[in-house]
This record gives structure tokens, sequence and C-alpha cells, in this order.
């Protein structure tokens, strides 16, 4: 087969099948492959009603789609291209940063990113992000998807995919036992995420009721009797309107009648729920892949500084991350416009890996027994073009 490089090639390309592809799909062909997960759950618990969940999923997500960009191919790195410039303006309402930002948060909340390219022939017009739990991949007869449906209100759009280009990116996480669908941080987090949540309820309780643990009203009547139904109305009442809550924290009670108050300590249980929640913390930071120093949680300090942290941040979370994503992207979009381009991270311009970029160039820039080419390419950077 002969190619051409800057075009698309002008036969039609050999057809491979994985020999395990019709077992896949054994069964199954043209169904939709559900998702194996409650995806509203999770995300309504462990991102709008969890503060550590809420805050890795932004902090990783912000941080991937501020990292920088560059297109190049094998000679030359571009700063003007048609694809640099659907990429900083995906659409109308998205910039790169909007539009990567939404990717890499459906990714992490659902293992599974969607890309909808729109435009006939040629390089997209636009990109947009569609969500997650709106989209159903359909299996076939090979194993592969042959379709994507998108429901929402009722209605249901299926995203053809005929062996050519494909209108739908799919982008997902590692899964070993799913062979349509990405696992997603959230869900290797759910059970800290409910000790998490669950301790939180549980401060909440204590600060409704005086901010301490509940004691005991001991009623000492004549011959043992005990309280009328409208006394103890009465009481109960009393108690909630004027003893409970952060307003009436420290009041003090006026007891008559023969009633005694007999306050109850901590418990032991009660002292280490603190140290539960926090290790619960801890717990989703560790599935996510931040560092719980950068997200203030109290505990064994893993690293000797915040700057130190930061760094262990963007080498083994955020640019892993991003550079998955990113080369997904550019390969997709390069079979749009059959150019042999691609786009990828740019480390060199992180400011949290400043001092690494600089000790890197030290060592390359002092190896004399490298040429000038072969210092180009241990930097990642395109060859020099003739004359330069």
């Amino acid at each position: 087969m002969v190619f051409d490089f800057l075009k698309r090639s002008a036969t039609a390309p050999e057809v491979k099948a994985s020999a395990s592809g019709p077992v896949i799909a054994w069964g199954g062909t043209g169904r939709i492959a559900w998702t194996p997960r409650d995806t509203a759950s999770l995300v309504r618990n462990g991102f709008t009603g969890n503060p550590v969940g809420f805050r890795c999923v932004k902090l990783i997500a912000e941080a991937a789609a501020a990292v920088p960009l560059v297109l190049q191919d094998a000679e030359r790195r571009y700063d003007v291209h048609p694809l640099l410039s659907l990429i900083a303006r995906p659409n109308g309402g998205q910039g790169r940063a909007e539009m990567f930002e939404a990717l890499f948060g459906q990714i992490l909340l659902t293992g599974n990113g969607y890309v909808e390219a729109v435009g006939e022939g040629g390089l997209p017009g636009e990109l947009h992000i569609l969500r997650s739990d709106r989209m159903s991949l359909v299996p076939g007869a090979d194993g592969w998807p042959v379709g994507y449906d998108y429901s929402v209100g009722g209605k249901t759009h299926r995203f053809h995919v005929d062996g050519g280009l494909s209108p739908v990116l799919h982008v997902k996480s590692f899964h070993p036992q799913d062979d349509h669908y990405g696992l997603s941080p959230m869900q290797a987090a759910a059970q800290a995420l409910d000790v998490h949540t669950s301790a939180s309820r549980w401060s909440k309780a204590l600060l409704d009721n005086a901010a301490r643990p509940s004691g005991a009203i001991v009623y000492g009547g004549a011959d043992g009797a005990a309280l009328t139904a409208d006394q103890y109305d009465r009481l109960v009442n009393e108690m909630e309107m004027h003893h409970q809550g952060a307003r009436n924290a420290g009041r003090p009670m006026l007891l008559e009648g023969g009633l005694d108050w007999k306050p109850m300590g901590f418990s032991p249980s009660d002292m280490e729920f603190q140290k539960t929640k926090e290790s619960a913390a801890r717990e989703i930071a560790l599935a996510f892949g931040v560092p719980p120093m950068l997200l203030g949680i109290p505990g064994d300090a893993t690293y000797a500084n915040y700057a130190e942290a930061h760094r262990a941040f963007y080498r083994l979370t955020v640019l892993p991350l991003a550079g998955r994503v990113v080369a997904a992207v550019s390969h997709w979009l390069a079979g749009f416009t059959g150019e042999a381009v691609e786009l990828k991270c740019d480390p060199d311009q992180v400011p949290a890996l400043a001092g690494e970029r600089d000790q890197q160039w030290a060592r390359v820039t002092a190896a004399t027994f490298l040429s000038d080419g072969e210092k180009r390419a241990l930097l990642g950077l395109p060859k020099l073009e003739s004359g330069e």
C-alpha cells in the first residue's frame, strides 16, 4: 500500500478484526450496552453532594484543561493552523479551556467522555461535549460499536459508525470487567464517599442538638409517678424551641417539678468520628490521585512541601490524563484532515514543572556528544528545517 502522508491513502486500508470480537458481541448484536452503574447517583452523591469529591474533580479537570497544547509534525511546529483555530474556539458557547474541562470532568465522573463533530467533509466546523449519562453504545457483530444512541427528553438520536470516520469520539478509562465503558474514580471512591457524607450528616446532627451529645432529663416524681401526656409534650416542645440548635448553644435550662438534667459526655466512638471522616477524605483523594495536602486534608504529610506535592500532582495525575485524552482527540481529528499532524501537551510551559524543565535542558545542553538534532529529539522538538 502506498501512503501520502499529507493526504488520505488512495487505496482502501486492509480490514483487520479481532478474533475475540464476535465472542464479545455474541447475543448482543445491535443492542444497547447499558452502563453498569447509576451515573446519576454517583454524580449527585460524589460531586454535587460531597466537597472532597467536588474539589478533586474540579482541581484535575481545570488543571488538565489549562495545560498548553502544541501542534507539530515531523518537520515543524505550527503557530497557525485550522486545527488550532478549531481547538481554540470549538463552538459558539465554549473556548478551549471550557470544552476540555467538560470533557475531563465527564471522564472523571463517569469513566467516559464523548465529543461530537459537526460539519460535512473535511475538518469539523464545531466540536461539542456530550453528556455521558445520556449516551449508550450499540455494539456490532464484531464487538466494535456500530452506533451511539443519545437520549434526551424521551427522544433518541443515533450516531452511526459505519466503518469510516466516526462522528463521535469515545474516550474511556481502563475497566478490567467491561468491554465498552470505562471505570471512573468516583466508583472506586464510592464507599469512602458514603462514609464521608455520613460523617458530615452526623456532625450536622450534633450542631442541631446544641453542638454536643444529648443528655437525659430524669423525672423524680413522687411514688414513681410518670409524666402525663400533656406534661411530656410540653417538655419536648420547650426543649426544641429553647435548647436546641446553634442559636441556643450554652443557654441555661430551667427545670421544675422534680426534673433533673443528666449530661452525657463524648463516647470513644464520638471522639473517633472526626478521624474517620478525615480518613475517608484521604481515601477519596487517593482514588482521584490528588495529594491530600492540596485539598487541605489534615494527616500524615506524604510530601515535604506544597511545591513538591503540586509537582507530583501534575506528573502523576494531570499530565497522564491530559496526554491520553489529547492524543485521542488529535488522532480523531487528523482523520478528518488527512494530515500527519499531532496535537499534544507541552509540559515545558507548565509553571509547576519549571524546575524539572530547567534541569532537563541543562543536562541535554551539557551533553556535548549529542548533535543539535539529537538534543531537539530528546526534548520533543521537531527537526530543524534546512538552513536553520
